[in-house]
């Protein structure tokens, strides 16, 4: 079964999933955060998820940064909303950077690297492929 990740935004949502046997993290998508709930339910219905991957932001130093409070709200109505699938939480930070260096370094021109949709996928990803190391 599928796992996702989810890389919560208050405008937009990076998602990320694995393939069937676990091995690779993958992009999925970038959704508003507004209709973030209703694409999960519609994604679970088609696909077998066991669980969901959270991206828990933290300041340096280990303590809630401003979105913090918004991301647990979420998670608790993610379980709420999907109480047969795990949701576990990952540390994010640096994710966003990570991904921004990423695309640097693949020659993704400068436009496209503007888009934030596509960072928020790729730290999607690379909170699942974290993840997926950590259980390993």
């Amino acid at each position: 079964m599928r796992v996702l990740s989810i890389d919560f935004g208050l405008k937009r949502t990076g998602l990320a999933v694995t393939d069937p046997a676990r091995i690779i993290a993958s992009a999925l998508d970038t959704v508003p955060s507004t209709d973030l709930m209703a694409y999960l339910k519609r994604y679970v219905a088609k696909e077998a998820v066991e669980g969901f991957v959270v991206g828990l932001p933290c300041n340096l130093n280990g303590t809630p940064t401003d979105i913090t409070a918004n991301v647990q709200l979420f998670i608790t109505e993610l379980k709420k909303q999907f109480p047969k699938q795990f949701v576990e939480t990952a540390d994010e930070r640096f994710t966003s950077v990570i991904a921004q260096r990423t695309m640097l370094a693949s020659g993704i021109g400068k436009m496209a690297r503007r888009d934030k949709g596509t960072v928020d996928r790729i730290s999607a990803v690379l909170i699942l492929q974290g993840w997926m190391d950590r259980r390993r």
